[in-house]
Order: C-alpha cells, then structure tokens, then sequence
C-alpha cells in the first residue's frame, strides 16, 4: 500500500466544562476551563486520530472507542491517539504528516505549539516537524466564537 496515496480529514468539538482541567494535543492548559467528555476531551488528538481512521478507511473513533464503553472512560487523548495509531499500523499502514486547526476563543495554541508537535510526533512515530499546528480565534463568530467550547480540525496523509 505504500504506492497509494491516503488522506484523512477529522473533526472533533466538545462544549466548556469548567470543573474540568483542558488539554489540547496532550498538554495540559493550566488556568483554562477544559471540555465534557466522555474521555479527556481532547479535541486534536480526537480529530488527528478520526483522519487517521479516515485515510486508513478504518471507520472513526465512535467505531473503536464507543461513548458508553468503560474502557475508554476518561482516557488521555494521547493514550487514545496511540491505540489508534496501532490499529492502523496492524492495517498496514502509517502517518507521514499532519496538519491541525485549533478553533477556539481560548487558549492561544501558539505558545505550546512546539511542546503539542513534539508529543504528537512521537505517538505518530513521524518527527515533529511533519507535525504542523495552528490555532485560530472564530472571532465571536459561529461555532465556539461565543467561547462556549472548542473545536479541531486534522488532515493526515499520506497514510
């Protein structure tokens, strides 16, 4: 399968949740409300790992990691990113690159930027500098432009 090109696209948004701490890309953003979920909520990992699934032609995480499943309870986005990544690894297949859009009011992304690719990068097993991460405000606009939550969007390819 290495001559085909794969790519995937992914999507995850979560509503603020306030008694719970946030983390994006797996790192902790400490003195922001984090997000309800049914796992950590991490909204990138979840996004990186639904375009994984996608390019891979694996389903999505609903798929693997059901809402009610009690293994998945609370599971970091790391930890679920790297399950994914075995499961599309035992499919014969591996990322190479991604990129990653961060959508939210709060908190700036540019700041742990290079501490989120170094982590991705190492659960993808690809360098961090095929990692590309960027966050952007909605600016009041639309989906979580009222600062009610936060979205990612993911490209990964090829896989």
């Amino acid at each position: 399968m290495a001559d085909e090109l794969r790519f995937g696209l992914g999507f995850d948004t979560h509503p603020k949740d306030d008694a719970r701490p946030l983390f994006l890309g797996g790192v902790r953003f400490e003195g922001e409300a984090g997000l309800a979920g049914h796992s950590d909520a991490d909204v990138v990992c979840h996004a990186l790992a639904d375009a994984l699934l996608g390019a891979a032609g694996l389903g999505d995480l609903g798929d693997h990691f059901p809402e009610g499943d009690a293994v998945s309870e609370g599971i970091g986005g790391l930890s679920l990113l790297e399950r994914t990544v075995g499961v599309v690894r035992e499919a014969g297949l591996a990322p190479v690159s991604c990129d990653l859009v961060v959508i939210a009011e709060r908190p700036a992304v540019a700041p742990r930027r290079q501490e989120i690719r170094a982590g991705l990068g190492l659960v993808l097993g690809i360098p961090p500098e095929r990692v590309s991460v960027k966050g952007t405000r909605p600016e009041g606009l639309g989906l979580t432009g009222d600062g009610a939550g936060c979205l990612a969007l993911a490209v990964l390819g090829p896989a």
